[in-house]
């Protein structure tokens, strides 16, 4: 029953064109970066880095690189807003327009109902960054060789140079970090979803909090507070492609952006278990 019940919320969530929003979007911005990046002085940038530390910068102007510089900048201004929209909309469109009245009339628990909007939205974030990221290395491969792999970080930083099967290895792999990233922003937007809201009020606090903690940690006072900021835990994907990969700053930062989505969960399953929708 419950699979056939996710079955029904991914129908719903899919047949919705406001959905598609984000993946249009992302092709379009996407095209217009690759276009920056060949007739700009941003990939003069790029070559300066390399041969500025020793490198051949035709050998890392490739495919993946193009793909890894188009992404970080999509992740970290499209992805949440895209991702908040969504979640914010889940359970707050449905009260508002009066569905879940409906819907609550029938022998079915509270909590197997989020449940079962939770995991279609968390299905969307992965299609969305998993969409996002072969459409970055399908664009670039289209204008730039398949080479080896350059990623630069300065804040973090990570100056790493990579063999062709390497980097794509390591790019494939990092989806599945960038994937438990942008489901913590979706959770938020769904744990405002679930109080008495309206849907546009869910997705602005969830991204209120989410710049509050970049502004936070902008700021030079709370550098030292920075492993309690939740940005500082969203760029863990990026450690991924770091000479040698420090796994326990990794898996550090996913096991509290786990919990970080879990918890939002539970907050939003007590707020709505305790909302009055049926009168």
């Amino acid at each position: 029953m419950f699979l056939a019940h996710l079955r029904n919320e991914l129908l719903k969530l899919f047949g919705k064109k406001r959905t598609y929003i984000g993946f249009g979007t992302f092709l379009i911005a996407q095209n217009a970066m690759l276009l920056a990046f060949r007739f700009t002085r941003w990939q003069g940038e790029v070559e300066r880095a390399l041969s500025g530390n020793g490198y051949l910068a035709v050998e890392f102007i490739s495919a993946l690189t193009v793909a890894m510089f188009m992404l970080i900048p999509q992740l970290v201004l499209l992805m949440p807003l895209y991702t908040s929209l969504v979640g914010g909309d889940l359970v707050a469109k449905e009260a508002e327009d009066g569905t879940l009245r409906m819907i609550l009339c029938r022998p079915i628990s509270r909590l197997r109902l989020l449940l079962a909007k939770w995991f279609a939205g968390l299905i969307f974030c992965a299609l969305l960054v998993l969409t996002l990221g072969a459409t970055a290395l399908f664009f670039a491969r289209l204008w730039f060789p398949w080479k080896g792999m350059f990623v630069f970080s300065p804040p973090l930083g990570l100056f790493s140079v990579l063999p062709p099967a390497d980097g794509l290895r390591l790019y494939v792999f990092s989806h599945v970090f960038m994937i438990v990233s942008v489901c913590v922003v979706f959770a938020l937007g769904f744990m405002f979803s679930c109080f008495n809201m309206k849907p546009a009020a869910a997705t602005i606090l969830a991204l209120s909090f989410l710049f509050v903690n970049l502004v936070m940690e902008g700021i030079p006072f709370f550098e030292r507070y920075h492993e309690y900021l939740l940005p500082y835990h969203l760029r863990a994907y990026l450690y991924v492609f770091a000479h040698p990969i420090p796994w326990n700053r990794i898996l550090g930062s996913g096991c509290i952006l786990v919990a970080v989505c879990v918890s939002s969960f539970l907050i939003g399953a007590a707020a709505f278990q305790a909302r009055d929708i049926k009168s």
